[in-house]
């Protein structure tokens, strides 16, 4: 790794014990993507910034981490099918969302929150048809 210092271990928000460091992510993904944090007992993980030990997000179960590509797939189409700029899409979904384009990031997002996300793409796809 090319992070040097020291990264604490995510919280789980499941259970709230620290999650464990797994430099290889085969355990959950079948072929090793890389690093990820892992809460074990409760079956959720995140990825690391390629070369780091730095989260990618918050710890997913299975539910979130369903959730999160659903916000995924219905956001990315914005700025990758070039409607807009990455970062014009994600100042869009921040003021929708009514947060600051700081705390605009799906990997952060819990279940709620990326159902409104999906919420929000369908409005605007709804109102632009």
């Amino acid at each position: 790794m090319s992070d040097t210092k020291w990264i604490e271990a995510p919280t789980c928000s499941y259970c709230t014990e620290p999650s464990r460091f797994c430099g290889d992510s085969s355990e959950v993904y079948r072929r090793n993507y890389g690093p990820i944090w892992i809460c074990r007992p409760c079956q959720a993980w995140v990825g690391c910034h390629p070369g780091t030990r730095k989260p990618l997000g918050r710890l997913a179960d299975a539910a979130l981490r369903r959730l999160k590509m659903a916000a995924h797939a219905s956001f990315d189409p914005l700025w990758k099918g070039r409607q807009m700029s990455r970062s014009q899409a994600y100042r869009w979904l921040a003021e929708q969302l009514g947060i600051s384009c700081d705390e605009c990031h799906i990997g952060m997002f819990d279940e709620a929150m990326c159902r409104r996300v999906v919420e929000v793409i369908g409005e605007r796809r709804a109102a632009t048809v």
